[in-house]
């Protein structure tokens, strides 16, 4: 028997080279009938060189659902796309101090020639970039019809600051207190921002997630972000002082047997009531 090695550089780039030639897997309208189905893929940000392992670990599970629905016959849409559009491309930039525009541009097409070297069924006519003005131009058109309706209001909210970088980090990008990137304690601001008011929607989104054919874990995991709960505002007096202290609880029923309340460090009450002697206790 004439057996051949396997030789994974030739026989891939071979097949991959067909497939994109033929264009096996772009979508088309379906047929008279046919089901359709949509395979999304959470798009990677290209915040660095390259990928990494956790990328193509999720993408080979949704791959193998894309192919499984093509042999039961229906017209897939796969697409791929870039998440180039945020804090993770510009801390990227900032890193490398390279303008964020020419960074996405050079790690955008690594991306792309490693997502390709997979092999995976995706319709590479549809990618997008979310930091391409054709794209974001869309997200700028939903938030003008958010901000006419009401939805979108302009307030003060504190961030997590970084006083070395000078810019906004999210919660993942603070380790131990400090920037991930640089090593600075963080600290929180306040800035003036864009606020949506999501909250409209929380009944809407719970109730949406009961149709969804999702994992229950998935499911529930989304009911606790939204974390929608019944209960009653209560008000405090405090003694001696002219503000009251306003708390939420779902079980009102007990306040009888609390013994203590305690405010988050951001609470606008905590500097009236913060006496000279506690100020730098508190501070801290």
């Amino acid at each position: 028997m004439n057996q051949k090695k396997y030789t994974p550089q030739e026989i891939e780039s071979k097949w991959q080279e067909i497939w994109a030639k033929d264009k096996i897997y772009e979508t088309h309208d379906p047929l008279p009938g046919q089901e359709k189905y949509y395979v999304l893929d959470m798009f990677p940000y290209p915040s660095g060189e390259g990928l990494h392992v956790g990328h193509p670990k999720g993408y080979v599970y949704t791959d193998i659902i894309a192919r499984y629905q093509r042999l039961l016959g229906k017209e897939v849409l796969h697409p791929m796309g870039l998440d180039s559009f945020g804090s993770p491309a510009e801390n990227y930039a900032i890193k490398k101090g390279i303008h964020p525009s020419t960074v996405i541009d050079k790690n955008s097409a690594r991306f792309y020639q490693q997502l390709a070297m997979f092999g995976f069924s995706y319709d590479w006519s549809r990618q997008i970039r979310t930091s391409d003005p054709e794209y974001y131009k869309w997200t700028q058109w939903i938030f003008l019809r958010l901000w006419e309706n009401g939805l979108a209001y302009e307030d003060h909210k504190p961030i997590n600051w970084c006083p070395s970088c000078k810019t906004g980090i999210a919660n993942e990008e603070v380790v131990g207190g400090k920037c991930e990137r640089c090593g600075t304690p963080v600290t929180k601001k306040k800035i003036r921002q864009w606020v949506l008011k999501i909250r409209e929607y929380a009944d809407k989104l719970l109730a949406g997630l009961d149709d969804l054919d999702w994992p229950e874990p998935i499911k529930q995991m989304q009911r606790n972000w939204i974390g929608r709960s019944e209960g009653a505002d209560i008000e405090f007096k405090i003694l001696n002082f002219k503000f009251k202290i306003n708390v939420f609880t779902t079980r009102p029923d007990t306040l009888f047997g609390a013994t203590f309340m305690c405010l988050a460090p951001e609470n606008e009450i905590i500097k009236n009531i913060t006496t000279a002697d506690h100020q730098n206790e508190v501070n801290q």
